[in-house]
């Protein structure tokens, strides 16, 4: 199946469906049309609130493409690349309505910055976490300040020393990535229809107002992901990166 990203308008509810091959892995391509569909559907006024979901049924998303990261060649396209995560977390930053995610299953690296960057998270006790950047000689500048105002400094920094250590959902509920973290993906989309209908149903203006209180102290961040995405455009290329991706890719 071919990569996509699918929006609809279900009463309000606006849906962002993402999909790539690889566990959800993300290309810029994937990456440049979750930014735009979140920026859309903030536009539309008949959307209420925004979900940001992923197809398949086993992980949420494996983070950066492999494929990618191994034909970026010079620092203007690893910084644009990297820019890709950036500029998805500041479209959700910046839109006026409340964005859930739905996180059904495992996510790495980049997907625990998807999750991080969400107002409100929602997943299944499969949604293992991992920041995996290191092992691969880089590490997760760009998503580690929404990752960081999450769950603080000293889980993030538990995280991205450990890159090949699993923690639980439940791990993550308690520190404050997940809002909840059900049994089954049926209790998860239940929920989800129950809570994003009680949103609905709120004043807008004042939804508005709390997403403004809840995002303060980052307006700075327009010029810190740029400058971590240049990190991690620089440390892609090292020789250690190149080996280390030529291995898993």
């Amino acid at each position: 199946m071919e990569p996509f990203v699918h929006s609809i308008n279900h009463n309000g509810l606006g849906i962002i469906e993402f999909f790539s091959e690889k566990s959800n892995a993300l290309p810029l391509s994937i990456l440049e049309q979750i930014a735009n569909a979140v920026s859309t559907a903030d536009a539309d006024p008949n959307v209420k609130v925004i979900l940001l979901k992923s197809g398949g049924e086993k992980a949420f998303c494996a983070g950066a493409s492999f494929e990618e990261l191994a034909s970026i060649h010079d620092q203007a396209s690893g910084l644009k690349f990297f820019s890709g995560f950036a500029e998805v977390i500041l479209r959700i930053r910046a839109a006026r309505k409340i964005v859930i995610g739905r996180i059904h299953g495992k996510a790495v690296g980049g997907g625990v910055g998807l999750a991080a960057a969400c107002d409100y998270a929602l997943a299944t006790r499969y949604a293992s976490v991992r920041l995996s950047e290191l092992a691969v000689g880089i590490g997760p500048f760009v998503i580690g300040p929404a990752v960081e105002r999450k769950i603080g400094l000293a889980a993030f920094s538990q995280m991205a020393l450990s890159p090949t250590e699993w923690q639980s959902a439940e791990w993550a509920k308690q520190r404050g990535l997940y809002q909840e973290a059900f049994e089954t993906t049926q209790q998860l989309d239940e929920y989800i229809v129950y809570f994003t209908s009680q949103l609905m149903h709120y004043n807008p203006q004042a939804l508005t107002a709390l997403k403004e209180v809840f995002w303060q102290g980052t307006g700075h961040w327009p010029a810190l992901l740029k400058d971590r995405a240049a990190i991690s455009g620089s440390l892609v290329l090292s020789n250690f990166t190149r080996e280390a991706i030529s291995r898993f890719s």
